[in-house]
């Protein structure tokens, strides 16, 4: 290389670093609910019930949301309001891109209601059958949705049964597939383990977090609150259609007002003496945590402070204070 080429090459400009990659936008709800309410009417149309007040929330995508809340207290409403089965008295829905009102949207969720109406006089594979046609899949696509989700729900030596013959846990399990025949992106399930055993049960749960794994978002209502605290990622609370609570489970189980200090085995002396005695006798620290309640004592407790203040009503504000006052202390 001579001397005229290596000065060109000493004098090309060095190549511009690459732009740092921008952080990934946040991804749209599949729910965007804002300042929902909800009157029913008497046949004059004088307001009889109000079943929603204001409601606000947000369900993200690919997350088990739970719906909770003593009977009268708006879920059943919500849900049919997020449907297009009912119109909103005020406020806005936004489902899967969708006004909750555009019926289309539909083809792309799947609802489990409380009570099946499914045709008693068809077997399973008959009624995933009938359903498959409705959402226009192919013969070959249907069949093979068919053996897929009876097979996922523990009906295969059931399936040529007509569904009057069916235990209400085995209707519940029918239900669901009828549910997912669709492939839906967005899951909607009403007490979806009712009726259901404890193995039952348990396999309802771990079906539920498999749809969460494939992708698709779940909100589920359920008055078992130990199932509701397997399986979701965040709850709302509602008590005479307001929101009460609303948050990731592990974070309104926590409290934050205490402090669990677990060790390894300590004699009584160590025990009396507590913090000075712990490295003296050979004892370590295992974990060092807040402790937390249950999703039952939570429930009842909302519940509770509800009818004691029942003007007040969960906002945004409130949790960013408390969590404030807890670093302070």
């Amino acid at each position: 290389m001579d001397t005229n080429e290596a000065a060109n090459q000493d004098m090309q400009p060095e190549p511009a670093a690459e732009p740092a990659a921008e952080p990934a936008a946040s991804k749209e709800p599949v729910i965007k609910i804002r300042n929902l309410s909800k009157i029913y009417r008497d046949f004059w149309g004088r307001p009889k019930v109000q079943a929603l007040k204001s409601l606000s929330l947000d369900v993200q995508p690919g997350e088990i949301f739970g719906l909770l809340g003593p009977n009268g207290s708006g879920k059943t409403t919500t849900m049919k309001l997020l449907l297009g089965l009912l119109f909103p008295s005020a406020g806005e829905i936004t489902i899967l891109g969708e006004t909750a009102t555009n019926v289309e949207k539909n083809e792309r969720i799947g609802y489990l209601p409380e009570e099946s109406y499914l045709y008693r006089f068809l077997n399973a594979v008959e009624t995933l059958d009938f359903y498959g046609r409705l959402f226009n899949i192919s013969k070959a696509e249907r069949r093979e949705r068919v053996a897929h989700y009876i097979d996922l729900v523990g009906l295969s030596h059931a399936k040529h049964r007509q569904l009057k013959e069916y235990s209400k846990g085995m209707t519940r399990r029918i239900g669901l597939a009828q549910a997912l025949i669709n492939d839906p992106d967005l899951v909607l399930l009403d007490e979806p383990t009712t009726g259901l055993d404890p193995l039952g049960t348990r396999d309802m749960k771990d079906l539920i977090l498999k749809l969460r794994d494939e992708g698709k978002t779940v909100v589920m209502c359920s008055h078992l609150l130990a199932d509701v605290q397997d399986v979701c990622d965040r709850i709302a609370i509602l008590y005479e259609g307001e929101l009460k609570q609303l948050g990731r489970v592990e974070d309104l189980l926590t409290e934050q007002g205490r402090t669990q200090l677990m060790t390894s085995k300590l004699d009584d002396t160590a025990i009396a003496e507590i913090q000075e005695v712990i490295q003296r006798h050979g004892a370590s620290i295992e974990s060092l945590d807040h402790p937390t309640s249950t999703l039952e004592e939570l429930f009842l407790r909302t519940v509770e402070e509800s009818r004691e203040r029942p003007g007040r009503r969960f906002v945004a504000e409130d949790a960013v204070a408390s969590d404030a006052g807890t670093e302070s202390e």
